[in-house]
């Protein structure tokens, strides 16, 4: 079923005095395909920026860089759209004959389009997350089988917990501490997925959820930035898995931008220039409402 969301995304640094600013980048508008469409967006910047670029990066994505205008107390970016999103309908795409069974291999005209995504970021010396992840696959398992037992394994075992640190975990750190963010969440199952010949990556974005509504309750995160994993399957294509949630295809997870790894999709980032006790803090606040 066809929605349309509204998405309001504010990032507010605060300053004790006035500091100079650095180029900002904003990773602010959500990536068109037959599932997702744009209607419109808008980025709101105060104080005034100097300049503002629309690129994109090396994935693809979306890239708003900000000269915010300098020295200010307080850069407010207001990152603002709207989207009907049609949902992907995941594990009802057919899949081509040589991949519906694990093990298998990528044809060789995609293998090389593949590379980046199908490299682990992390060493596994120990063979701790490989052992971890073969063991969701058995013997000659089904390919969706595998995929929907691990997404399904993280949320119903692990604790998600907010964490307002920058970066992500290790995927040693969330198996020995069974907690994590989403962005840790999405992580794990990333290392671990490419561990098993699969091509992964990162998404960075939003989820809808009834619990945005009066009386209602629904998924974790919803309302904030959320981070999930999509995986390549000849046949069906990029597919997502949301370990946060539990939740594979349907209309409320809306991708903003993909990468090899979290780091590489970080919705705000940049530089400011003073002392340490001058920077007194970062709010963020996003609203994500469905239309009636």
């Amino acid at each position: 079923m066809s929605v349309l969301l509204d998405i309001t995304h504010t990032t507010r640094y605060r300053f004790a005095q006035p500091v100079q600013l650095g180029e900002h980048r904003v990773m602010f508008r959500p990536r068109d395909s037959h599932d997702l469409r744009v209607l419109a967006t808008d980025l709101a910047v105060n104080p005034a920026p100097a300049d503002i670029r629309l690129v994109q990066d090396v994935f693809s994505n979306s890239i708003a860089i900000v000269q915010p205008a300098t020295p200010a107390t307080e850069l407010e970016l207001v990152a603002s759209f709207t989207v009907e999103h049609t949902g992907t309908r995941a594990l009802d795409l057919p899949l081509d004959a040589p991949v519906q069974c694990w093990p298998f291999q990528y044809a060789a005209q995609e293998q090389g389009a593949l590379a980046a995504y199908l490299a682990p970021t992390y060493d596994d010396p120990a063979g701790t997350l490989g052992a971890w992840a073969r063991a969701f696959a058995g013997t000659g398992g089904g390919t969706l089988d595998i995929l929907v037992a691990i997404t399904g394994h993280i949320r119903h075992t692990m604790l998600y917990q907010v964490r307002h640190e920058e970066g992500v975990q290790t995927p040693y750190e969330t198996l020995a501490r069974g907690s994590g963010t989403c962005r840790d969440f999405a992580t794990l199952m990333l290392e671990a997925v490419r561990r098993l010949g699969f091509a992964a990556r990162f998404v960075s974005g939003y989820l809808y959820s009834q619990a945005l509504d009066p009386g209602q309750t629904g998924n974790t995160a919803a309302g904030a930035t959320h981070a999930w994993v999509q995986v390549y399957l000849p046949g069906a294509g990029w597919l997502p898995f949301d370990p946060t949630n539990n939740l594979i295809g349907g209309n409320q997870l809306v991708r903003v931008g993909v990468a090899q790894h979290a780091a590489q999709a970080q919705p705000v980032s940049g530089l400011w220039y003073g002392f340490p006790g001058d920077f007194l803090g970062m709010d963020v606040d996003v609203q994500v409402r469905q239309r009636a």
